[in-house]
Formats: structure tokens, C-alpha cells, sequence
């Protein structure tokens, strides 16, 4: 009988894995549902990978690619609309395929319809496509299921992607400008470096006849020279670097450091903490108010914060939310979560309006992150336009300080 490996949640929200004897996905995943776990991937092993302890599993529907956002949260409002207008799920699938042009969505879409047509949930079948629909998806198309307004869980679901691709968008915007024009400026100083100064230096060459050049002349054309002379290693120091660079991101450590790095950071650590409270406060109000249990909605955020302080700070609120005890002291502790934001995590848990509190704060957050990005884009074009230049500008006043002694020189010769 073939095997199946899974990784499944419990009723806390403690991630399980493991395998089941089964003859199909479908039988695979009601042994699993009968154990009391909700599977979120499930699949067939083959004989030799079943005796290769080591080997790994394959993710069930990960091999077809992602899905931009923007496709995703259409197709999730489009979906609610049709449930809403009476349409039995499997209609509504069937529906949206037709019309569907994102050849990896309709792909899995068609995955899906089969999947529950053939008897599974339609969150079971989610949760074959991990990399399109991830847990918070999942998680809350199950609690739409279980309370029985899937439609108004989509539509809460297309509302929370809206609002996040909205704070992606400006904070890619306040981060856009700044790269332009620090990339010119390279560019500028590179051209300038290469065919420009060279010139100049053999025009001084001729008309000075071996007179000592000023100073920051000759600074510029000793740069000059030895970016000139070594453009090839420059270039492959420059590959290495941001290759270095990307290999050291992916490392726990690296993760660790640059996180702390951009939350203290002086421009832009203000930013990026406003939009991780923002994404926490969202995600973790969204599941709440969808009937997510807390333990599981809490696992889900840490998950998805973006940041790997904040999720070490959300790990120690599920660990003494899973002891009995209150968010408020962890939250606190943790030196990430403003005074402002405590509290009113605070009065939401003793009022037993967390939800509501944590959408508030959210739609706070969003407005401070409006705020920070205008302030930001104010404080960097000045500044990005002054280190233009400086960097243009004393390159210009180098070349010309010798032009003043040729000038001279040639009026005295004129005389």
C-alpha cells in the first residue's frame, strides 16, 4: 500500500508531521483528519524514499510556481462574489477556470475543483498548494468552512491582501527613489571617472609641462586612474560582494543581525517598524475575528511577520498564551511593540474585543506608515540630490582648478 508523509496542525497549533498506509490522497487525509490534526501538505512517498530516512518530501502542488498577489486577491474577491450570489463552491471554481488567464492559478484551480469534487474540503484542497495559497489562506477558508460563511471569509481575506499590498506599495515607493538616484550617481561618477578625467589629464599633461597639479586634482585622477586601470577586478569585487552579501541574508545569523539592523536603523528603522506592527496587527485581527483559535492564529502570524525579531517576540507571546497567561507581558518585554499598542492589546484581551482592537491598531499603523513614507521621501530627495552633487560638483571643480593656472599662464605668455 503506498505511503503518504503529511505535516498537519493540532487543535493548538502545534505543527505535526509524519506518514499514513493509505491508497489514495484522499483516504490519506481522512486518517489524518480522524487523528485530530488538519493537514496543510500531503504526499505520496515512493518505496525507496520511504526507506531513505534522511530523504525529503516532495510539497504536494509546489512545483507549479507562485502567483503575483494582485491575481490572488482578485481571484479570492471574485470567488467570494459568486458564493455570496448562491453558487455551490465547485460552480464557482468551475466558473472562474473558465475565465481564468494565469496559466499557474488556473493550473491549480483546476487541482482543486477536482479535489473537491472528489469529496475533500475545499481548505483541504488549499492546502495541496502551498506555495499559492499559504497558512493564513488556509487557515481561514477553514474557519469560514466550520462557521459557515465562506463568503464573508473571502471577502475579509481579499480586503487584509488589498491592504497589504497598499503598505508593500508605498514603502516600495519611499525606497525606489533613493535606489534611482544613487544608482545615476554611480553611473555619473563611473562615466565621469572613466572617459572624462582621462582626458583632462592629458590635456594638463601637455599645457602644464610637469607643473604640480592641486590637490584634489590630482586625488581625482589617481581615482581615475586606478578605476580605470582595474575596471575588471572592480566589477568581479563588485559581483562578489552582493553575491557574499545574499548568501549571508539567507543565513539565520545574517537574518537575525539585518533585521535588527533595519529596525534600529536611524532613517528607515521608524518605517519598517510602523509596517511589521501594522502586518502583525492585521494578520493576527483578521484570524481572530474569522474564528481562527488564538494558538493557531498566533503560529500563522509569527509565520508571516517579515521580520525575525517581531516573530521572535510573537513566539513568546504563543508560548505564554499556550501557559494561561496574557499577551500583554511578552509584547511589553520585547522592546518592538510601542506603549500605545500594548495597551490596547491589553483592554482588547480583558474586554474580549481583541479582534476589533487589533484591526484598530492596524488601521492606525497604516496611517503612521502613510506618514513615515511622506516624511521619508521628504528627507531623502534633498538629500540624495545634495550627494548628487557633491559627487558631479567636486569632480567638476578638480578639472577646473588647473584650467585657472593655464589660463594664467597663457595670459602672462600674451603679454
Amino acid at each position: 500500500m503506498p505511503k503518504f508523509t503529511y505535516t498537519a496542525v493540532d487543535s493548538r497549533g502545534a505543527q505535526q508531521s509524519g506518514t499514513v498506509d493509505a491508497t489514495d490522497s484522499n483516504e490519506a487525509t481522512v486518517q489524518i483528519r480522524q487523528m485530530g490534526y488538519f493537514p496543510t501538505r500531503v504526499a505520496e512517498i515512493s518505496a525507496q524514499q520511504a526507506q531513505a530516512a534522511a530523504s525529503k518530501p516532495k510539497k504536494a502542488g509546489a512545483g507549479g510556481g507562485r502567483v503575483k498577489s494582485k491575481v490572488l486577491t482578485t481571484f479570492t474577491r471574485q470567488l467570494a462574489t459568486l458564493i455570496d450570489a448562491g453558487l455551490p463552491i465547485l460552480k464557482s471554481l468551475e466558473t472562474l477556470i473558465k475565465q481564468e488567464r494565469n496559466v499557474v492559478l488556473k493550473r491549480a484551480m483546476q487541482s482543486i475543483a477536482a479535489s473537491v469534487e472528489s469529496g475533500s474540503t475545499f481548505s483541504e484542497a488549499l492546502a495541496q498548494h502551498p506555495r499559492i495559497f499559504n497558512k493564513l489562506y488556509v487557515n481561514m477558508v477553514k474557519a469560514g468552512e466550520i462557521g459557515g460563511v465562506p463568503e464573508v471569509i473571502l471577502k475579509r481575506l481579499a480586503e487584509f491582501q488589498e491592504k497589504s499590498e497598499k503598505i508593500k506599495a508605498k514603502v516600495f515607493s519611499a525606497m525606489i527613489y533613493p535606489a534611482v538616484v544613487l544608482f545615476i550617481a554611480l553611473a555619473i561618477l563611473a562615466f565621469l571617472l572613466v572617459f572624462i578625467v582621462p582626458r583632462f589629464q592629458a590635456i594638463f599633461s601637455d599645457l602644464l609641462q610637469g607643473k604640480p597639479l592641486p590637490e584634489l586634482t590630482q586625488f581625482v585622477i589617481n581615482l581615475s586612474g586606478f578605476v580605470t586601470n582595474h575596471i575588471i577586478e572592480i566589477s568581479i569585487a563588485s559581483v562578489i560582494a552582493v553575491i557574499g552579501f545574499r548568501i549571508f541574508a539567507a543565513t539565520p545569523a545574517g537574518v537575525v543581525i539585518l533585521d535588527k539592523l533595519m529596525l534600529n536603523s536611524p532613517i528607515l528603522g521608524d518605517l519598517v517598524r510602523k509596517t511589521s506592527i501594522a502586518r502583525f496587527s492585521r494578520t493576527l485581527g483578521t484570524l481572530v475575528s474569522s474564528g481562527v483559535p488564538i494558538l493557531q492564529a498566533l503560529n500563522i502570524t509569527k509565520e508571516t511577520a517579515g521580520n525575525v525579531i517581531l516573530s521572535n517576540a510573537i513566539a513568546k507571546v504563543y508560548d505564554s498564551v499556550k501557559e494561561g497567561e496574557p499577551m500583554v507581558a511578552p509584547l511589553e518585554a520585547s522592546g518592538v511593540f510601542p506603549p500605545m499598542v500594548v495597551s490596547m492589546i491589553q483592554v482588547g484581551e480583558e474586554t474580549g474585543q481583541l479582534d476589533d482592537m487589533l484591526i484598530k491598531v492596524a488601521d492606525v499603523y497604516d496611517v503612521e506608515v502613510d506618514n513615515s513614507v511622506s516624511a521619508l521621501t521628504s528627507l531623502l530627495e534633498p538629500i540624495m540630490i545634495v550627494l548628487l552633487a557633491l559627487i558631479v560638483g567636486t569632480i567638476v571643480i578638480a578639472l577646473f582648478l588647473p584650467l585657472v593656472t593655464i589660463v594664467t599662464q597663457l595670459g602672462t605668455q600674451g603679454n
